[in-house]
C-alpha cells in the first residue's frame, strides 16, 4: 500500500466518530514523554520504533486511527499496519497538535 493510499482523518471527523460512539482503536505512535504531555482520551501508546514488533497487540476488528505530534510518524505507522494486513487504517491529519487547535484546547500543545 502506498503512502497516498492511506486514508486521512481530520481531527473534526475523529471527534464526530468518537462522539457517535464508534468503536475505534486510537493508536498513538509517539514516545512516552510526549504521550504523558498530551493525549487523546482512550488512546493506546505504542511508540513507532516498536510498532513492527508489536503489531499483534492492535485490534484488527476495529478502524485504527494512528496519531502522532503532527501526522508524519503516524503516516509511517499507518503504512506499517497496512503492510501487515490491516484493512481499515487512518492517519490523523495534523496529529495531536491539530486536535488541540481544532477540537480540544484542553489538550496541551508542545
Amino acid at each position: 500500500m502506498s503512502a497516498s493510499s492511506i486514508s486521512q482523518m481530520s481531527p473534526q471527523d475523529l471527534k464526530e466518530r468518537l462522539d457517535a460512539g464508534e468503536n475505534l482503536f486510537l493508536l498513538d505512535v509517539r514516545e512516552s514523554w510526549e504521550f504523558d504531555a498530551a493525549k487523546i482520551e482512550g488512546s493506546h501508546l505504542l511508540p513507532l520504533g516498536q510498532l513492527s514488533q508489536r503489531v499483534g497487540e492492535i485490534q484488527k476488528d476495529k478502524d485504527v486511527v494512528v496519531i502522532c505530534h503532527h501526522g508524519i510518524r503516524s503516516q509511517h505507522g499507518a503504512q506499517i499496519l497496512a503492510a501487515s494486513g490491516f484493512d481499515s487504517v487512518y492517519n490523523l491529519s495534523g496529529g495531536i497538535d491539530a486536535w488541540s487547535l481544532r477540537v480540544d484546547p484542553d489538550v496541551p500543545r508542545y
